[in-house]
């Protein structure tokens, strides 16, 4: 290979472009590197070196790269016209990994000349424009809004995958109900709408895990049960703990203990410390773990509103 081709895929970590190259190189160096198959060209004007490309014949050359890389190809190829967004945004901003394979998603303006390739789908947006507020750089790719590629990815991922980008967005406080919400009005043709804006009033109530929701929806709910306040904070000393589910009057926490919970004696050993503190404050701490959450519905409210009557009285 070309000695100068060869630096640029360093400096372009394995990536080059035509228009690049051919500032410093005769077009000829790009031709011949491809047919000693040491380039590969993935999309028009765009190229990577040859050891990066899986053994997959025959899916398109972009799948069968890395994520992160085809990501770079699909933006380099865009050349500033295009943003990734819908489930290639997720993967960027950290709530949801992509694999090799997957489709890699951009979105442009309606106007702009970008269309559909193999692994590769374009989406065509009115009013889009490729600069902040609607597009920003992150790890140095060009990505839409979280906000915006949360709504957009929902209707594309598997009915059972979808809440969990958007409850790890808000645990991470890489957004709120609240942003997610206004992104949601934009989108009045959603697909499943209605879901997601359930998820997000729980949300917004403090539920932070499938497990709370579950309860949210399932048990801790009803006449008889109290107006629980959520994800309240206490200080314990030095530090804060948050109350997964407190009746005020009643001072009693409802801790949810997920499915790996009961398992992790470091973390049971961490929940009793942190119980006992509670105990000093008058707090009492209720633990339910999530077998019994999900499969003693009735059992668990029985409980909980014998708890809460006794500390009534």
């Amino acid at each position: 290979m070309n000695v100068v081709l060869r630096e640029l895929l360093r400096v372009g970590r394995g990536l080059v472009t035509f228009g690049t190259a051919r500032q410093v190189v005769p077009q000829w160096a790009l031709q011949q590197a491809c047919h000693n198959g040491e380039l590969v060209r993935v999309l028009p004007e765009v190229f990577v070196a040859a050891h990066l490309v899986g053994a997959s014949p025959g899916d398109p050359v972009l799948s069968r790269l890395e994520p992160a890389l085809g990501q770079r190809a699909a933006l380099a190829w865009a050349d500033g016209s295009g943003a990734l967004s819908h489930l290639s945004a997720l993967s960027v901003w950290g709530v949801r990994p992509q694999a090799v394979g997957d489709l890699v998603h951009l979105s442009a303006p309606a106007s702009a000349s970008l269309r559909t390739r193999a692994g590769l789908v374009v989406h065509r947006r009115r009013g889009l424009a490729i600069e902040p507020p609607q597009v920003v750089v992150r790890r140095g790719l060009t990505v839409t809004r979280l906000e915006q590629a949360l709504v957009d990815s929902w209707p594309t991922l598997p009915p059972l995958e979808r809440r969990a980008p958007v409850i790890r967005a808000v645990n991470d406080w890489l957004a709120t109900p609240e942003r997610l919400t206004d992104a949601l009005e934009g989108a009045p043709k959603l697909i499943d709408r209605a879901a997601l804006r359930t998820l997000l009033g729980k949300l917004a109530d403090g539920c932070r895990s499938p497990l709370e929701i579950w309860g949210h929806e399932k048990v801790f709910t009803g006449p008889a049960m109290p107006a629980f306040r959520r994800q309240v904070p206490i200080r314990l000393g030095r530090r804060t703990s948050y109350l997964d589910m407190f009746a005020e009057r009643e001072r009693v926490n409802i801790e949810l203990d997920g499915a790996t919970t009961h398992g992790d004696p470091r973390q049971r050993e961490i929940d009793l410390r942190r119980d006992a503190l509670l105990a000093t404050i008058g707090i009492l701490v209720v633990r339910f773990t999530h077998r019994r959450l999900v499969y003693e519905v009735d059992a668990v409210r029985r409980e909980t509103l014998a708890i809460l009557a006794t500390r009534r009285n």
